[in-house]
């Protein structure tokens, strides 16, 4: 069983990844846009985008295997990779089915430009990086993502601690209890933070770096 408030806690005591100048400059555009304070606003943008590389590498290997189907070994890390990539889309959008639940709860109204048009902007610009850096460069697409989650993982949890009233929220909503069955939104945004982790673990394992110890230790690169 997995101690989620430990988790955090070595969350925040582990300094962020020396952000490269590509991933500054992503976050540089959500904070001029919906502030540096993480809001659910601003989680259901990051969670929109957060797809999206996978969506790109999926795709990238499909493309190759089909010229590389006698190449075993080629075949096995493609495999590996689509695998990975599904789970993490899947993973992904729960985290953004669990936000929309959660402004749902609270009586959020979606706004026509910063919920609506501004997401899909974003979206539709991040998926043409995503699919060309995925085919100039696979090293460095995986690299970007792994700071993208690091920077996802400890805005979870430091919004857990700068909101410690969401541990005693009760979750009432089906969608977030999904994974883990969590009592609180406390947890369900620890939860959310921990998959964050294990999401730049596996794109750093298939950079062939370090990971980071912890509850998700597993990589499917190795």
């Amino acid at each position: 069983m997995v101690n989620l408030r430990k988790e955090q806690e070595a969350t925040l005591a582990r300094p962020r990844m020396a952000y490269k100048p590509m991933a500054r400059m992503l976050f540089w555009g959500m904070d001029l846009f919906y502030g540096k304070a993480l809001t659910l606003r601003k989680v259901q943008l990051l969670e929109i985008l957060a797809r999206i590389p996978y969506q790109a590498w999926e795709l990238r290997q499909y493309l190759r295997l089909t010229h590389l189907y006698e190449d075993g070994e080629s075949v096995d890390k493609g495999r590996r990779i689509t695998t990975w990539a599904r789970e993490a889309q899947d993973n992904e959008f729960w985290h953004l089915l669990v936000v929309n639940e959660r402004m749902r709860q609270l009586g959020i109204q979606k706004h026509w430009f910063w919920d609506r048009w501004l997401p899909r902007i974003a979206a539709f610009k991040y998926r043409l990086f995503s699919r060309l850096l995925s085919l100039i460069d696979i090293q460095t697409a995986f690299y970007l993502n792994a700071q993208f989650e690091d920077h996802a993982e400890h805005e979870y949890m430091q919004f857990v601690q700068d909101h410690p009233e969401l541990d005693n929220e009760k979750v009432e909503g089906a969608v977030a209890r999904e994974h883990g069955n969590a009592e609180t939104w406390g947890d369900v945004f620890r939860r959310i933070g921990l998959d964050e982790r294990e999401h730049m673990n596996n794109s750093l394992a298939f950079c062939g770096l370090p990971t980071v110890a912890g509850a998700d230790e597993a990589s499917p690169a190795s």
